[in-house]
């Protein structure tokens, strides 16, 4: 067990050189570090255990902190993070703070082992051990100062403790797994599920004709209340770890600051109005810290932020068979092949494991049934609980055929070498990896995106890239753009405008006309995020075969290229800044160099019109408007709605002031 271990460290270790930090990361660190502070407000859209383990080693460094600003938490945490690592030394603080969050990726292999030997045998340890060291998601996430492997470690502990204590009752047990369930809860909003799981798994226990007590026989009463009674003493102690994390306190900021926008406001975006109230109660008797609630509000509503992009299409919602799909893209053929054989397994009767088969079977497919209904379709990361019970099942299920045939124990063992090999030649870049039925990871951006494909990582390598081929001139339309400081690593690439970078107000130099080699994410590449045709202003690249793959993720160009609508949404951009900042002649001028290089575009229009309308030439701006409404309504309008309404407010306004001057 120790060799593979130490192999998967070593593993992580490289990938962690080899890459920079990654879209979510910097302010994943930086929360980290204010909450060892007492800023819990920076980012409560996820619970403070990864980030507070994970900073730890930060807090001995003299480290350069960027002042608070009264901005809405998401961007200042944002704007914030990238600030704190790229004002210091990025590299070391990210090396730092990754090795550390790997622990908990290392403890949930540990406890696998420990799952699968004791359910299975020893021989299923060691094949569990094989398939989740060389699995491509938890390689991926592993060391990332994100909460997936933390929450798929706890979530597993506290399945893992739950089966020995029906084994076995004790209060030893019970306490181990309440423990195991409270250090979940303090991982990641989404482990409250670890409720339902334990509660269905309890009632199966109840009704179970075996009674697991020792050999009395306890009646489905008296079975019903120690269950029950179990559960809410789990319950209580899971609770109490959280608030402990939180450091027993409820408000999420010191030091006089407040959440922006505050708890009523936050509670208003979530959609189901029993959910609201329900949140509204934990936040007014204090039941939970003001963060965690705060946070569990966000990730109710964050789900309807973001398109889908499944096989080449983009969707402008959720789509409920993202994560069945997209598990054939991003998972080994080993683990598909292993599965299916499972499945075989356990239908005809050879795994004669019934209670084991429920533990694990079970989570997973809550898991994954909540995941398929609530929408966050951004990358696999967001199931890779379901990945590690299916792998010790799987293992469970593969010892029993291994165990009197040779042939079978050939077969697993060449399968698990298939799959070192596959994923091992993905290095470093185990985030965009496909397997080979879809092409591998040159083009997993086909079928999937966001963090699937890639997660803004390859700076490094963009780097040497241009410095092996003495580049100087370039452009670069770069995923991380904004998130990240991207002028901190001297890339002599002009950045093109992204979805993020117009968010964060990051300028870009576009013109509408380009010579390569011009440099694409993966991400951008998809075109997800600004929508399909005619939407994304980089949607030719996709019809062209790229010259080259830097880490297989950011793809090369070169040829001539015009770009009208990525140079007019760089003008607009500019004429925000300007405008923010009152430079008024500067931003007007701005907008019509926009607007005159993309009349048809919806946001290009509506920037006119916000010019216009700070200049008070509100008759002029109208017809800018009313041309922006219509084509939000008539150009792709799923994916333009969040203009409409905003646009139809501006109109009626100006309705009401003509009737007003003129009754």
């Amino acid at each position: 067990m120790a060799g593979f271990i130490l192999l998967f460290a070593i593993h992580l270790a490289l990938i962690s050189h080899a890459n920079t930090i990654t879209w979510d990361e910097p302010d994943h660190i930086y929360s980290g570090y204010m909450s060892w502070h007492g800023d819990f407000g920076l980012n409560p859209e996820h619970p403070p255990l990864v980030k507070f383990i994970a900073t730890l080693p930060l807090l001995s460094m003299q480290l350069k902190v960027p002042e608070l600003q009264d901005r809405p938490y998401r961007l200042q945490a944002v704007l914030g993070g990238r600030d704190f690592i790229f004002h210091n030394d990025a590299d070391k603080i990210v090396f730092r703070a990754q090795m550390v969050a790997s622990i908990f990726t290392l403890l949930l292999l540990v406890i696998a082992f420990l799952a699968a030997r004791e359910m299975f045998g020893t021989t299923a340890g060691f094949l569990a051990l094989g398939l989740l060291v060389f699995d491509p998601t938890l390689l991926a996430h592993g060391a990332l100062v994100t909460t997936d492997a933390a929450q798929s470690c706890f979530l597993l502990a506290s399945i893992y403790a739950f089966y020995r204590y029906v084994q076995l009752p004790s209060a030893r047990r019970m306490a181990l797994t309440g423990l195991a369930a409270g250090l979940a809860l303090a991982s990641k909003h989404s482990a409250v599920l670890v409720f339902p799981m334990l509660s269905i798994l309890a009632g199966i226990e109840i009704f179970r004709r075996e009674s697991a007590d020792s050999g009395l026989q306890l009646s489905v009463g008296k079975r019903t209340a120690r269950y029950a009674s179990v559960l809410v003493i789990i319950g209580l102690m899971s609770v109490a770890i959280l608030w402990a994390t939180y450091g027993f306190r409820y408000a999420a900021r010191g030091n006089g600051l407040q959440l922006n926008p505050p708890m009523e406001a936050q509670l208003a975006k979530v959609p189901s109005p029993t959910q609201a109230r329900v949140l509204h109660e934990f936040a007014r008797f204090h039941l939970l810290p003001e963060s965690y609630v705060y946070g569990f509000a966000h990730v109710l509503f964050s789900a309807d932020d973001f398109n889908s992009y499944l096989f080449g299409k983009s969707y402008p919602h959720a789509v409920w068979f993202y994560f069945p799909v997209a598990m054939l893209v991003k998972s080994s053929l080993t683990f598909l092949i292993l599965l299916a054989i499972s499945v075989w397994v356990i239908a005809s009767g050879r795994l004669q494991k019934r209670r084991e088969v429920l533990f694990l079977l079970i989570p997973p497919l809550i898991y994954l049934a909540v995941s398929m209904k609530g929408g966050m379709n951004i990358g696999i990361r967001h199931i890779l609980p379901v990945y590690i019970f299916l792998a010790i099942l799987i293992a469970g299920s593969v010892s029993v055929l291994m165990k009197n045939s040779r042939r079978w124990k050939f077969a697993v063992v060449l399968l698990l070498v298939f799959q070192a090999i596959s994923v091992t030649r993905a290095f470093p870049n185990c985030i965009g990896y496909a397997n080979e039925a879809f092409g591998g990871p040159k083009n997993v951006w086909r079928y999937v995106s966001d963090s699937s494909a890639d997660w803004a990582q390859q700076l490094h390598a963009v780097k040497r890239y241009t410095e092996e081929r003495h580049i100087q001139n370039c452009w670069f339309v770069y995923f991380g753009t904004g998130v990240i400081d991207y002028d901190y690593y001297n890339i002599p690439c002009k950045l093109l405008p992204t979805v993020e970078s117009i968010w964060l107000g990051t300028l870009s130099d576009a013109t509408s006309a380009i010579d390569g080699p011009v440099f694409i994410s993966a991400v951008n590449l998809t075109g997800f995020e600004f929508g399909p045709p005619p939407l994304n202003p980089y949607e030719q690249f996709k019809a062209l075969k790229a010259a080259d793959a830097i880490d297989s993720s950011v793809f090369v160009y070169e040829g001539h290229f015009e770009i009208p609508l990525a140079a007019a949404l760089a003008h607009a951009q500019k004429a925000a800044v300007f405008l923010a900042g009152n430079r008024l002649p500067e931003a007007l001028q701005e907008a019509q160099q926009a607007v005159a290089l993309a009349p048809d575009s919806a946001a290009v229009n509506a920037q006119m019109g916000n010019m216009l309308d700070a200049f008070g030439r509100r008759e002029e701006a109208r017809p800018y408007y009313a041309t922006a409404l219509r084509l939000a309504l008539t150009k792709q309008p799923k994916f333009q709605h969040s203009l409409v309404a905003p646009l139809e407010q501006r109109l009626a306004a100006d309705d009401d002031r003509a009737q007003k001057a003129h009754p």
